[in-house]
């Protein structure tokens, strides 16, 4: 066997159980969050848990349209995009409608924690479950819009090159560009990475403080717990997302026809992939203590 054989044979391998176990876990460590904020009357009455809350039940859908569609593609050679024209439309705009309400809660979360930490009453104030539940809602409804495009240029065609039927944009390069790229570099990378990171550095920073000012100990307890939560989260984020962008952008510089050099990327794709696909995964109320 083939160096260039090798590796694709151990990409699969690394896909098939890797990759269903990261969606197994997952499943079930989302469905618990889900129901310890629910469950818990100091968790309801939480903004920030509303976010996480929010971002746990759009991760479910992550892994199933994400995840688990490309474990089937690259692992079993099962495509399901290719026996559905609504699945081939559905799938990939579900997938980013999911992965970018999950981050951008993961941001208004840490925001949230800043303001509700803030030492200045009227910062405090804009953290409330009101304004929570309209930016969720503005949140999911300007994603699902701006994911209309992919609904509407996502066709099943037959692809000139290698004469096979596939699920892709043919007549809007922009748009097949701006998947490609801006979405997985900023819109999954760059942009929620460097929100949640000062925010959540400002909120730990507000926090340690919170000692020193007059603050009923239970709010005391849940505010360190909750910034605790998604401190965490923003650590795993940051660590599961960069090697996903440096493999990205590996792609986006090296273009060969080497075999045994496409092996090799592809291998690190899979094993960033799973990776990045991990944070979608993680279980934060066991986190937060």
């Amino acid at each position: 066997m083939s160096s260039a054989l090798l590796l694709t044979f151990i990409s699969e391998q690394v896909i098939i159980y890797l990759g269903i176990t990261i969606v197994i876990a997952g499943i079930i460590g989302e469905l618990l969050n889900i129901i310890v904020f629910l469950s818990l009357q100091t968790f309801r009455q939480s903004p920030c848990a509303l976010y996480l809350t929010v971002a746990s039940i759009v991760n479910i859908g992550q892994l199933l349209t994400g995840l688990l569609t490309r474990v089937m593609i690259s692992g079993f050679e099962i495509d399901w995009t290719l026996n559905s024209l609504f699945y081939c439309k559905f799938r990939l705009a579900f997938y980013q409608i999911c992965a970018l309400v999950s981050l951008t809660c993961m941001c208004l979360a840490s925001i949230d924690q800043y303001l509700a930490t803030c030492s200045k009453p009227h910062w405090q104030q804009w953290s409330n479950l009101k304004i929570a539940r309209c930016l969720c809602i503005i949140t999911i409804l300007i994603w699902i819009l701006l994911s209309i495009p992919n609904l509407i240029y996502y066709d099943l065609r037959i692809s000139p090159i290698t004469g096979q039927a596939m699920c892709s944009i043919f007549d809007n390069i922009i748009l097949l560009n701006y998947n490609h790229y801006f979405f997985s570099l900023f819109l999954l990378g760059f942009i929620p990475m460097s929100i949640m990171s000062i925010f959540a550095l400002l909120a730990y920073n507000n926090v340690r403080n919170i000692a020193y000012r007059t603050v009923p100990l239970i709010r005391h307890q849940l505010d360190k717990q909750l910034t605790a939560m998604v401190l965490l989260q923003i650590i795993i984020t940051v660590f599961t997302a960069l090697p996903y962008i440096v493999c990205i952008t590996i792609q986006l510089i090296i273009i060969s026809n080497d075999p045994l050099l496409q092996a090799i990327l592809q291998l690190f794709y899979t094993i960033s992939l799973c990776l990045y696909n991990s944070y979608f995964a993680v279980s934060i109320d066991k986190m937060g203590g």
